[in-house]
């Protein structure tokens, strides 16, 4: 399903995606690419610092805590790291724009870490026609991984939303094989790429989904969505959600007095926003929701006591945003993905072009990320764009989330969708 505001960003520019759905291979480009100079390496990017998904503005703040850390160590191979980082508001339309702006007037060598799915979708087109690298989008959804071929700029770096929610029907058919599901979901691509991947992995048990429910981003509350979900008879409710609709979802259906197994999709789970339910809607809205990590968490404070990554995640944080807090997972998130970006980077040398800078991401085998959870690589291959495959299952007791369970792989799931 597509939302109004997706469809119309995609029909504004589907001349665009046609041209660049023609390509297969990376196209040459000059050596003398904008937005690299001797000492400076422009990099643009957008995130929602308003609108109804404003919660993940703090991931590009924290990529710039880390850029600016990277900058005072001498920078990357001996250039600075400029990056403009702009407020779409969550609208693909004003996304475009801005996009536009940073290829063409500010010359900008690659976009990096934009965030959402509509978003993404809606600036690819213009990014791949052009050859500016789209790095490591801030999103899961299947298609950056599926449609490399169409868009060979274009690459992704977290877990697959379809990937994650075929983990979390496994987990039912396990442990409760007799489940009544319920599903909220965003109504657009980002949520529908969820409902794939739980449908896929419940298999010939699809019918155990009693009722779904989408609302749009632009609603105000999700509470006719819940009391339609309850009144369905279902014992355990997915939540696929961005964290203002997710927060709401615990909470009211605490306030309705309505208990199933919740499983929570990973987006929506920072801290912060558990802390809040917890807050609104007491202990009985967050105690024993189901998730995944794949990161280290920022607020288990007992379990990275010693950690070193943790103790130069901190440090950073004290340094270059002093005032935030430190147990929001969307500033690790933030970090992490800056941290690859640098990787990738230097990687690809003092001869840098936007063709190069695709090779490495494409050809990546990161074991070292500081703030990646025990286990956990990044790695790629031209044919195979999902950076990361591993997961653990999680569950939030009291304060923070407890890992549950083995690392899991999910490499076959994602290879399984093509």
């Amino acid at each position: 399903m597509t939302s109004p505001v997706r469809k119309a960003a995609i029909g504004i520019f589907a001349a665009a995606f046609a041209l660049a759905a023609t390509g297969s291979t990376i196209a040459p480009v000059s050596a003398a690419d904008p937005g690299v100079t001797d000492t400076e390496i422009v990099l643009g990017g957008t995130h929602p610092y308003s609108g109804p998904a404003s919660a993940y503005g703090n991931i590009g703040k924290g990529i710039g805590a880390y850029f600016s850390y990277v900058n005072d160590k001498g920078g990357v191979n001996g250039r600075k790291i400029k990056y403009i980082d702009k407020d779409d508001g969550y609208s693909p339309p004003q996304a475009v724009q801005l996009v536009h702006q940073m290829v063409e007037q500010d010359k900008v060598f690659a976009i990096f870490d934009t965030l959402g799915t509509a978003v993404n979708t809606a600036i690819r087109p213009y990014l791949n026609q052009n050859g500016v690298p789209q790095l490591f989008v801030a999103t899961g959804a299947s298609t950056w991984g599926h449609d490399y071929q169409k868009f060979p700029w274009t690459i992704g770096w977290q877990p697959d939303y379809q990937a994650e929610a075929a983990l979390y029907a496994q987990d039912i058919l396990l442990n409760h094989p007799k489940a009544k599901i319920g599903v909220l979901y965003q109504n657009d691509d980002y949520g529908e790429d969820y409902n794939v991947g739980l449908k896929r992995g419940l298999g010939k048990h699809q019918d155990q989904i009693v009722k779904m429910a989408s609302y749009e981003t632009t609603d105000p509350s999700v509470g006719s969505q819940i009391s339609t979900l309850k009144a369905s008879g279902a014992d355990v409710f997915l939540i696929f959600a961005t964290p203002k609709f997710a927060i709401q979802a615990m909470v009211i259906a605490a306030q309705q007095s309505w208990h199933p197994t919740i499983y929570l999709n990973n987006v929506s789970g920072a801290v912060p926003f558990m802390n809040a339910a917890a807050k609104a809607g007491g202990l009985s809205a967050v105690n024993g929701v189901i998730s995944t990590i794949y990161l280290k968490d920022p607020a288990n404070h007992a379990r990275y006591a010693g950690d070193a990554g943790m103790k130069l995640y901190n440090e950073i944080m004290t340094k270059y945003l002093p005032s935030a807090d430190k147990d929001d997972g969307n500033y690790l998130y933030g970090v992490s993905i800056a941290y690859t970006m640098c990787d990738v980077l230097k990687k690809a040398g003092k001869d840098l072009t936007r063709k190069k800078v695709m090779d490495i991401a494409t050809n990546l085998v990161e074991k070292d990320n500081p703030w990646a959870y025990p286990g956990v690589m990044i790695r790629t291959s031209p044919t195979f764009r999902y950076p990361i495959t591993q997961m653990i299952a999680a569950k939030w007791l009291a304060t923070d989330w407890s890992p549950t369970g083995l690392l899991v792989d999910t490499r076959a799931m994602t290879m399984a969708e093509k």
